[in-house]
Formats: structure tokens, C-alpha cells, sequence
């Protein structure tokens, strides 16, 4: 988090009061709810609370504890999962969606969030998390910022390209201006195949979107198929997958982009060696314990078997560093929802002629795989309590 200029004195101090920097130090160590509520004590708390020195500060201090203490079971650190249909009730007469929190390491319910905005269309991804805030987007590009713990919501301005074609979405912090952003890609591969890309970026500080260009002399078209995933962010850069056309035959390779959310510059990276000559059905690229992951998913080489292969970059923009950590054998057709944070790989096995769609949770180190109860969760993100977004234009709390 950024470091900012020192907070206000919260009151002036009696012959008794507790200093300013100890009371301010307790406050940034308490959960969410009890920070807003003391809002309300006076002006001077309210002005400390609202300041960014105090947001970054009990982000740091949340982080830490969550590090530090893996029993906690508060919301802190834990995964949230959007599901499949937008229109399913929870157990209240509402007609919202409902999303489910859940423990990192076991994937055990802890609690159900109601999502407090409407959703035009039937179906909607979270397209990134970051400190604590969710973007969350829907099939017709109606985007949303949330923090679930502040209660506290905005739809982002409408797009500044026009008729948006296929797109690609990423969520980022920027930590140098403490800013967060979203990027979005609009390409027409079928209808404008030689036309470059549109591209443009959201900032929370200006509340508007700005195109941007791409600085490369390829034609680079985003076909990113990993849309169950959120958009990994990996060293202050955004990637997904693209396909670059090379030559005078104009040959299809298929790379990895990269946006650096600091510079704004795109950067290509390439394939792990022996990645792309493996006959697969899915190719994605995942954030795997803070690192760079990429995966295939194809048929094993027993009969009737298949397997994701997961290879990992050590050393991120280093390509000599990418290293092929583990296979993942399965039985039959998944599809990959994400890894936790521990490092577990979550997928759909697919229904089958006698066997039933199921969500299974599988360590990849010992192979062991884990059935549960939650339905649906077709789109994962890490969720922790922060303050982020407590103010700000177009806010709406809830």
C-alpha cells in the first residue's frame, strides 16, 4: 500500500487522554464494521478514518494477520465465488444474487453476501480482486466496483470506445498513486481482422475511462479463453493470452500479453518451451501463490485419462524461468476455476452419460482431491476485509 502524509490529530488531549498515535494505532486493528461506526464519535475520526495513511494501514495490518493466523475465520484472506446464474434466490424473499465466502484451504462455507446492485443480463464474471475490492462486470459490459465489508458499491461510466466486439477485462491496484484500474480490450477478429485493438483504462482517481494505445509493431488480437479466471496480476502487470500474426503468410502464434499497470506499456512474454505442442482442450494462465502460472488441460497419456498440465514462471519476465511444477491427473473433462491461495487447483468435472457435473478442489502436491457443497462457483476471487472505496464520487452504500 502507499504511504501517505501523516494523519490528522484525532482530538485535542486532556491531562488523561490516551495519546493520538495509540488510539489511531487500535483503530486501524479493528474489523470493518466497528471502524465505520466510529465514524460517528467526531469530525477529527471521521477526517483520520476516511484518509488514505489510515485505509492503507489497516489494510497492511489485515493482510499481516491473515498471514500470520490461518484459523481465522472472520472473511479475511478467504475465497469469494460468484455463481453460474445471476437470478438465483438465497434464503430470503430477495431476488439478488447471493455470493458465498468461503475458508482458503478447505473451501468450507463460512457465509453468504447478497449482491446489492442489479445485473441487467444473465450472466456476470468477477473480472479481479484487489485489497478487498471487487470488479465485477456482466455479459453487456456493465461494470461494477464493490467492497462487500464496507458496504459499498459504484457502476463505472459507460464506455468511451463505442461498440465494444470480444472483450478482455483486468482489475489492478496502482500502488505508486494508490489508484486502482481497469483495463478493457475490444477486438472484432472476424469482422475487422487487420484493425488493431481497442483499448482503454479506467481510473478510480479520475472516475473516467481514456484510451490508450499499444506500442507494438505486431497485430495483436486478445482472444483470452480463460474467462472463469480473473485477469492475473503478477508484478504490477495484467496478463492474458493473444494471438500475434507473423510473417508474410501471415502465421497465427499465440503469446502472452502484458499490460504494466505503473507505465502503462504492453510487453509480449512467451510460451513455456513444449507448452503449445501438447494437444489440449483449454489453455488459461492463473496466479499461482504470486507467480505467473500457465495451463494446459488435454488428455493424459493413459487411455480414457486426462490431466492439466501447470508450468509456473520463478523469476517473473524471465521466460528462461518458467518451470513445469505439476500434473494434475483427472478421469474425466474439467474445466479450471482457479487456484486458492494455498495453492489448491479448483475445476468442474463435467457431466457425463452416469456421472453428475461436480466442483472438486484437488492438492497439487499430494493429488488428493476434495467434493463440497458449494454450488456453482463459477468464478473465484480472494476476499479480504479492507476500507477501500469508503468515499468518493457516485459511491452508493448499502
Amino acid at each position: 500500500m502507499s504511504q501517505t502524509t501523516e494523519p490528522p490529530i484525532l482530538l485535542r488531549r486532556r491531562k488523561n487522554d490516551i495519546p493520538d498515535d495509540i488510539v489511531l494505532n487500535i483503530l486501524t486493528r479493528l474489523p470493518v464494521k466497528s471502524v465505520i461506526r466510529f465514524r460517528c464519535v467526531c469530525k477529527p475520526w471521521n477526517s483520520s478514518i476516511t484518509s488514505s495513511y489510515f485505509i492503507s494501514t489497516h489494510l497492511n495490518n489485515f493482510a499481516h494477520a491473515h498471514d500470520t493466523d490461518t484459523d481465522n475465520d472472520n472473511g479475511d484472506g478467504y475465497i469469494i465465488h460468484m455463481p453460474l446464474h445471476t437470478r438465483v434466490m438465497n434464503s430470503s424473499s430477495s431476488n439478488r444474487p447471493v455470493c458465498t465466502v468461503a475458508l482458503d484451504r478447505t473451501f468450507d462455507r463460512i457465509f453468504e453476501i447478497e449482491i446489492p446492485f442489479d445485473l441487467p443480463s444473465g450472466f456476470s464474471k468477477i473480472v479481479g480482486s484487489c485489497n478487498g475490492l471487487l470488479c465485477l462486470a456482466t455479459s453487456i459490459d456493465v461494470i461494477y466496483l464493490w467492497n462487500p465489508s464496507a458496504r459499498k458499491f459504484k457502476r463505472l461510466p459507460d464506455s468511451c470506445l463505442g461498440n465494444l466486439g470480444v472483450v478482455t477485462l483486468g482489475f489492478a491496484y496502482h500502488l505508486e498513486n494508490d489508484d486502482y484500474k481497469v483495463l478493457r480490450i475490444s477486438c472484432c477478429p472476424w469482422i475487422r481482422p487487420n484493425v488493431p485493438d481497442d483499448i482503454e483504462v479506467y481510473s478510480l482517481s479520475s472516475d473516467s475511462w481514456r484510451r490508450v494505445g499499444m506500442s507494438l509493431r505486431a497485430n495483436v488480437k486478445a482472444f483470452d479463453n480463460s474467462f472463469l479466471l480473473p485477469t492475473p496480476l503478477v508484478s504490477g502487470a495484467l496478463h492474458w493470452i493473444s494471438r500475434v500474426v507473423e510473417g508474410e503468410e501471415e502465421c497465427k502464434v499465440e503469446v502472452i500479453m502484458s499490460f504494466d499497470v505503473n507505465s502503462e506499456e504492453f510487453r509480449m512474454l512467451r510460451m513455456p518451451d513444449g507448452a503449445m505442442s501438447i494437444v489440449r482442450f483449454q489453455t488459461c494462465l492463473a496466479l499461482f501463490k504470486g507467480n505467473l502460472a500457465f495451463l494446459t488441460f488435454g488428455q493424459s497419456e493413459q487411455r480414457g485419462g486426462y490431466q492439466y498440465s501447470i508450468w509456473v514462471m520463478r523469476e517473473y519476465g524471465v521466460l528462461e524461468s518458467w518451470n513445469k511444477l505439476f500434473v494434475v491427473p483427472l478421469e474425466r473433462l474439467a474445466v479450471c476455476i482457479a487456484f486458492t491461495m494455498c495453492g489448491s487447483l479448483l475445476t468442474l468435472c463435467l457431466k457425463t452419460n452416469n456421472q453428475e457435473q461436480k466442483f472438486v478442489l484437488v492438492d497439487t502436491e499430494t493429488l488428493h482431491g476434495k467434493d463440497f457443497d458449494i454450488q456453482q462457483p463459477l468464478c473465484v476471487a480472494t476476499f479480504m476485509e479492507s476500507l477501500a472505496l469508503l468515499d468518493g464520487a457516485n459511491m452508493v452504500s448499502y
